[in-house]
C-alpha cells in the first residue's frame, strides 16, 4: 500500500498510509499576528479531516488552537509532554471539541489504527512565547504504516540526528521560515539537503517556506520567501542525489517513491 503525502502550506501536511490520515501542525488562517498567507489557496475543508493530528511544537504558527477548532470531534491529537499545561488555549480548544490528547516525549509511541508514532528530537527552542519561562522541548515524529515517514517540524541539525530518527523512507523537511532571517534551530535548503543527506530516505518533500511572510516586508529578501523549495532540489542534487525530491506546489499530493 503506497503512502500518499498532501502539502497545505507551511507545516501542515496530512500523510495518508494504510487507511490512516495523519496531520501535521495545522494552520489554516489567512493571518496570524504579523503574518500573511502570501502564496495558497486556505486549505479546503477536507484538510481538518484526520485520524491523528501531530503537533511538533508550541510557537503559534504549528499550535494553532484556532486550527485545531476545526478538527471534528474526538480527534486524537499527540502533542509534547507538558503542552496542555502550558497553552491554556490548547486546553480550552480540547475541551471544547472533546479532543482526546496524547502527550508524548522523544522515544515515546503511540498507536492509530495500523501506524504507529515515535516521538523523536528537535534541535528548536519549543517555547509558547512570550508567555513565560515554561520550556516544553520540541519534537518531530516518525509515522510508521506501510513506510517509514519523518516530519521534522522545526529543527537544527544536530548531532546524532540519523540515529535519533532512524531508518525512514520519507522525509518531510523544513526548508525555510516564515521571514527574512532564520533564527538558531532552524533549517535552511543547504542545511535541509545536509540533514537528508544523513537520513537517506527514498524521498525528500521541502516544506516550511513560500507561505506566509511578515506583513509590509516584501521586497526584504524577497528570495528567502520564493527560491527555498527549488534551492533545497538544486543541492539535493549534489549532496544526495540518490534521494528523490518532491517538490509541491500548496494543495498537491504526491505518493512519493518509498523504495529503492
Amino acid at each position: 500500500m503506497s503512502v500518499k503525502v498532501t502539502w497545505w502550506g507551511h507545516a501542515t501536511v496530512t500523510v495518508e498510509d494504510s487507511g490512516v490520515r495523519v496531520l501535521t501542525d495545522p494552520l489554516f488562517v489567512r493571518r496570524l499576528a504579523h503574518l500573511r498567507r502570501r502564496r495558497g489557496a486556505l486549505p479546503p475543508p477536507e484538510a481538518a479531516r484526520a485520524d491523528l493530528v501531530l503537533v511538533s511544537h508550541l510557537h503559534a504558527d504549528h499550535l494553532h488552537p484556532a486550527s485545531l477548532a476545526r478538527l471534528a470531534p474526538g480527534t486524537r491529537l499527540v502533542v509534547p509532554r507538558g503542552a496542555t499545561a502550558a497553552v491554556p488555549g490548547l486546553r480550552r480548544v480540547a475541551a471544547a471539541r472533546a479532543l482526546r490528547i496524547t502527550e508524548l516525549r522523544a522515544g515515546e509511541e503511540c498507536r492509530a489504527g495500523a501506524v504507529t508514532v515515535r516521538a523523536v528530537p528537535a534541535a528548536h527552542d519549543g517555547r509558547r512565547l512570550p508567555c513565560g519561562p515554561r520550556r516544553v522541548p520540541a519534537l518531530g515524529y516518525v509515522v510508521q504504516g506501510a513506510a517509514r515517514t519523518y516530519f521534522a517540524g522545526d529543527t537544527g541539525l544536530f548531532e546524532g540526528m540519523a540515529d535519533a530518527v532512524g531508518p525512514c523512507e520519507v522525509a518531510l523537511l523544513p526548508v525555510g521560515g516564515w521571514g527574512p532571517f532564520l533564527g538558531h534551530g532552524h533549517l535552511d535548503a543547504r542545511r535541509a539537503a545536509q540533514a537528508a543527506a544523513r537520513l537517506d530516505p527514498c524521498s525528500a518533500v521541502p516544506v516550511h517556506y513560500g507561505t506566509y511572510w511578515p506583513i509590509g516586508m516584501d521586497a526584504v529578501r524577497p528570495h528567502e520567501f520564493h527560491a527555498p523549495g527549488q534551492e533545497f532540489s538544486r543541492q539535493m542534487a549534489t549532496v544526495a542525489p540518490g534521494v528523490t525530491v518532491h517538490r509541491l506546489g500548496h494543495g498537491e499530493s504526491v505518493r512519493p517513491r518509498v523504495a529503492r
